[in-house]
C-alpha cells in the first residue's frame, strides 16, 4: 500500500535545507508529518515511490559516514531517484579541482540535488549560493555548524514516541560548543515550541 501524504499545513517554498533556523514552525511539523507517513513503508509490497523519477541526486560526501550517506541513499532510491556516491578520495578534487569546479561539471550532467557533506562549517551554503536556481542542496552536516536532517529527525522521533510534548523536558550532554548535532536539536526543538532545553556539559564545551 503507498503512503499517503497528508494535507500541508502550509506551502513549502524552501529550495535548500541547509540549518533549521531556515525553517518556521509550520515548516518543520510538515516535514516532521510527512516523514511520519512513511514509517510503515519498508514493509510494504512495493518500496518505490515515482516522487523523484528523472532527478539525479549525488552524495557529496567528504567526511567519511556510513549511516547518513546510507540512509539518503536508501531514501532516494524509494523515491525513484538516480543516484551517485561521488568518492571523493579518487574524484578530481584530490589532484587539486577545486569545489565548485566540480559541482560545475556535476550540474553539466543534469545532477539537481546535492547532499553534501562537508568538515568545514557553511561549506553547504556556499554550494547553494553558487547552484542555479533549479538546483536543490541538503546539508547532511557541515564541520561544527548544523546537522539538520539529525536535528529533524531526533524531534521526530521524541514527537513519535511522547506524542504530546508540551510539557517534556528535554536535556543535551556533552560538547555542545562543538556538536553540529546539539545545536540542530536546540534550534529544532525551540522552532517548535521547546521551551525548557538544557546543555550539560564542561563549561568549556557550553
Amino acid at each position: 500500500m503507498m503512503p499517503q501524504l497528508p494535507p500541508s499545513r502550509a506551502p513549502f517554498t524552501k529550495r535548500h535545507l541547509l540549518q533549521i533556523g531556515d525553517l518556521n514552525r509550520l515548516e518543520a511539523l510538515e516535514l516532521i508529518e510527512r516523514a511520519e507517513v512513511f514509517l510503515p513503508f519498508p514493509q510494504a509490497r512495493e518500496k518505490k515511490l515515482p516522487t523523484l523519477k528523472g532527478r539525479t541526486l549525488v552524495n557529496l560526501f567528504f567526511e567519511n559516514s556510513t549511516r547518513t550517506r546510507t540512509t539518503f541513499e536508501i531514501a532516494a532510491n524509494r523515491l525513484s531517484a538516480d543516484i551517485i556516491n561521488l568518492d571523493i578520495p579518487t574524484s578530481s578534487t584530490s589532484k587539486g579541482e577545486s569545489l565548485m569546479d566540480t559541482i560545475d561539471y556535476l550540474i553539466a550532467m543534469q545532477a539537481g540535488i546535492f547532499v553534501v557533506r562537508h568538515n568545514i562549517s557553511k561549506a553547504p551554503i556556499e554550494i547553494a549560493n553558487h547552484v542555479p536556481e533549479h538546483v536543490h542542496v541538503i546539508n547532511a552536516g557541515d564541520g561544527s555548524h548544523q546537522h539538520p536532517t539529525q536535528g529533524l529527525l531526533d524531534v521526530y522521533t521524541m514527537r513519535h514516541f511522547k506524542q504530546d510534548f508540551s510539557k517534556l523536558k528535554v536535556a543535551i550532554i556533552g560538547d555542545i560548543l562543538h556538536s553540529r548535532v546539539a545545536k540542530s536539536n536546540i534550534h529544532a526543538l525551540t522552532t517548535l515550541g521547546w521551551h525548557d532545553i538544557r546543555a550539560i556539559g564542561p563549561e568549556s564545551l557550553l
